[in-house]
């Protein structure tokens, strides 16, 4: 898969698992784990992206002792879901466009 295609599609991943509240890397990391398979070292370079884009927001709190980070989705977080959403349909077309007849060819 195209490495901008995949960075793009992960990135919206990590904002629809933080879309219903906030939440910290571990958890994200198992919210996704049914649909996604990915690891610290990939989650949280993206989640440094998502914030220096203004995409989620930071705070950090203590659990158990120690500092944990978590993570929330802003307003224009929301929106790039949205944007994906769309493209997505367009996605599907093309993708059917290229599959037209391949069922039938040998």
């Amino acid at each position: 898969m195209d490495i901008q295609l995949k960075r793009g599609l992960l990135d919206v991943c990590v904002l629809a698992a933080i879309r219903g509240e906030d939440s910290y890397g571990y958890q994200i990391i198992r919210d996704m784990k049914p649909y996604v398979d990915i690891s610290e070292s990939t989650l949280y370079p993206i989640l440094r992206r998502l914030e220096a884009a203004s995409l989620l927001t930071v705070r950090a709190a203590e659990h158990n002792g120690r500092l944990r980070k978590y993570y929330r989705i802003t307003d224009g977080g929301l929106k790039r879901i949205e944007d994906f959403k769309a493209d997505w349909k367009e996605m599907q077309a093309i993708y059917q466009f290229v599959m037209k007849g391949e069922s039938g060819r040998e």
